[in-house]
């Protein structure tokens, strides 16, 4: 390990390594498109979006005709000829509602000669969140609510959405037909399934209506009458993948958890540290992550297996928290917990955790760092760490230590970021 590089520092630089490399200033502008004979006309949703817009207008050389995103409160960035909206995240708003619709009348009537780009990141599930007729943003309120407390994964959680939707699964751009469609995303989602990536609002979705009913089954949620009836009805089918409306839709994608991974991994190693990729798509209960991920590092720092130290352990994905405790959840900041528990101080194991959105759950808090001291330091203040992990409460322990992972809206999200360094 590189001699004048302090753990917590090289972490740091890991994390913001790779928050910079999902940046749309970083990544967007070799994606562009030749411009069409008609017109332009540029949509988007997700925490990135309004970002995204902005990189686009700066690349762009030719017209725009009209352009309409929306994104998370405090995730606005001006824009000259794009508007751009703000609206309500992880619970939607009437906001993200009025902008969905909006976004639909924009598409309306367009010709073969036309071209729409959609700017899409995560987070736009929750913010174009119209509904299907007979389904009212209460009710999809307080469903997105209980989707985020019973532990649901995010795919599972975005079928669901996507089968009461008027814009999501594929409807979008369905309803740009027949222009063209060129979507840009920034995925967030294990696995880069575009499909999940903001519900689909531009591609066709293989899930089924019976298939958003056993997920809600399975997880025993209360479904208001008119919901379960739009589901068993099959009224909130999405758009197939073959429908001919989808023709002419394209998609790429333009910075993902894997990219953000490699981009922390050259930082390790420009400071002699090991890198070794993990996986860019864990799921699963966070506490229980934590403590597989401890085993792991405990392994390597007492047996140098599988690697030998020093050597920097990195994984994305977006595992989950089901919040039984009073306190806040947050899967990084629980994460920790549980791997700090499981250490039990270990000697020369360090780690960050973070979503690279800088929100992690429902706190404007990235994540936390994890040092050898941390237990030692809380049982001293008078906070019992098992307690506090017991009662989903990671934000208040983090907090309390002043070990928090602080970045304000970072206009970007490839899901969540983790890394452990084992010193030597």
């Amino acid at each position: 390990m590189g001699e004048t590089m302090e753990p917590r520092q090289l972490l740091q630089q890991m994390f913001e390594a790779a928050v910079l490399s999902a940046r749309p200033e970083s990544c967007l502008a070799r994606h562009l498109p030749a411009p069409p004979k008609g017109r332009v006309i540029v949509v988007g949703a997700g925490k990135a979006s309004a970002a995204m817009a902005r990189a686009f207008e700066d690349a762009w050389e030719g017209e725009i005709a009209a352009g309409l995103v929306v994104t998370r409160y405090g995730y606005q960035v001006p824009c000259r000829r794009i508007e751009v909206v703000g609206a309500s995240h992880p619970v939607p708003d009437q906001a993200g509602c009025d902008a969905a619709a909006r976004m639909l009348e924009l598409v309306h009537g367009l010709s073969a000669d036309d071209l729409v780009v959609c700017l899409i990141s995560g987070g736009g599930s929750a913010l174009l969140p119209l509904p299907l007729p007979g389904v009212t943003l209460a009710q999809k309120q307080e469903l997105s609510r209980e989707l985020l407390r019973c532990g649901a994964v995010i795919s599972e959680i975005n079928c669901v959405r996507r089968h009461l939707s008027a814009i999501k699964g594929g409807r979008l751009a369905a309803a740009c037909h027949p222009a063209r469609v060129l979507t840009l995303a920034i995925s967030d989602v294990p696995g880069d399934d575009p499909v999940d990536i903001a519900s689909g609002p531009t591609v066709g979705d293989v899930t089924t209506c019976a298939d958003a009913l056993a997920i809600i089954d399975r997880y025993r949620i209360a479904l208001p009458e008119s919901l379960r009836e739009c589901l068993e009805s099959g009224r909130g089918e999405s758009v197939p993948p073959d429908d001919p409306r989808l023709v002419h839709a394209q998609f790429r994608l333009i910075a993902t958890p894997q990219a953000a991974l490699e981009a922390a991994a050259q930082v390790a190693q420009r400071n002699g540290v090991a890198a070794h990729i993990l996986s860019d798509r864990m799921e699963g209960e966070s506490r229980e992550v934590g403590k597989v991920l401890a085993a792991l590092a405990l392994q390597v720092a007492r047996r140098g297996q599988p690697f030998a130290a020093p050597c920097v352990l990195l994984s994305g994905g977006e595992t989950t928290v089901t919040v039984r405790g009073g306190g806040r959840g947050g899967p990084n900041v629980e994460f920790l917990l549980a791997l700090a528990l499981a250490l039990q101080g270990e000697k020369g194991i360090y780690a960050v955790a973070g979503d690279t959105d800088g929100v992690d759950g429902q706190a404007e808090i990235a994540g936390g760092f994890v040092s050898p001291e941390l237990l030692l330091r809380a049982w001293g203040m008078g906070i019992n760490p098992r307690q506090s992990l017991d009662d989903n409460d990671g934000h208040g322990f983090f907090a309390a230590l002043g070990e928090t992972l602080v970045t304000g809206p970072t206009l970007t999200n490839v899901n969540d970021f983790r890394a452990i360094l084992i010193a030597g």
